[in-house]
């Protein structure tokens, strides 16, 4: 009698969770959001690495970081040495990562540290992806200066309208990714803040699945903001443009295999 190994269609078990945060001139905070996060994922048992990525700095942000891995054990500080940019940043933090997932995570604290637990325990259950959206039922925004949050909502939907899916919070960069979705994702060509929308649109173009979870998101309350709106709208048009031409005309060339 013929029988079917189930086994082939469990999910893969995970075990380290690698957390990649890119950092530029970050020295108010860069302390506070590593500690707040080694400690909730410490009193949750995930095994994890913080990679933290310095996209250079001129302030104090890589001696903060010296400092701080003396004292967090999981604690990865790696230099950006090549040009900068926080696409760049990103993709330099994927490329040191020992885990067999990673979440993308802001240096200002804007992201919740008991979402990543979030995360990591959806990542669990055999989503290839977790997307956290602000914009659900019990998620949030505190002190979102309202012409941003104005032209995020116009964003997400042209997105939404473009691709078609029911993410209706594309362009937020705090998400969650098994590894093989981003070796399946490459190459990665964006260098700045538009690779919040390449990752997850190329994932789901490509067939990975996903889940989305509500999140909350504040304000950061130090430093400086580092996306810059005019600069961003047609590279955030271009990659959608691009990915947008392979989920239409590549005849499935990067479709995910099995």
């Amino acid at each position: 009698m013929a029988t079917c190994d189930t086994d082939l269609n469990r999910p893969r078990p995970l075990s380290l969770l690698s957390v990649v945060i890119p950092a530029r001139d970050e020295e108010g905070c860069i302390a506070s959001t590593i500690q707040h996060l080694h400690l909730e994922l410490s009193l949750r048992g995930v095994s994890h690495e913080i990679i933290v990525v310095d996209d250079g700095s001129t302030d104090s942000t890589w001696q903060i970081l010296q400092a701080e891995s003396a004292k967090i054990p999981t604690l990865r500080p790696v230099k950006n040495l090549g040009p900068h940019g926080f696409g760049r940043a990103i993709v330099c933090g994927l490329d040191s990562m020992a885990g067999d997932a990673v979440v993308i995570m802001m240096a200002d604290e804007s992201d919740d540290c008991r979402d990543v637990v979030r995360y990591w325990e959806k990542l669990n259950e055999g989503h290839d992806c977790v997307f956290g959206s602000r914009f659900l039922k019990h998620g949030g925004v505190i002190d979102y200066p309202p012409l941003k949050l104005a032209l995020n909502r116009v964003a997400n939907l042209f997105v939404r309208l473009l691709f078609r899916h029911s993410l209706n919070d594309t362009t937020n960069a705090f998400k969650a990714y098994r590894r093989e979705v981003i070796d399946g994702v490459r190459p990665i060509l964006s260098p700045h803040f538009n690779i919040t929308v390449e990752l997850p649109l190329k994932a789901i173009i490509r067939g990975f699945s996903f889940t989305t979870i509500p999140i909350t998101w504040r304000n950061r309350r130090t430093g400086t903001a580092k996306l810059k709106i005019k600069e961003m709208g047609s590279r955030y048009l271009f990659i959608c443009l691009y990915v947008w031409l392979e989920k239409y005309f590549s005849r499935g060339d990067y479709f995910r295999a099995g």
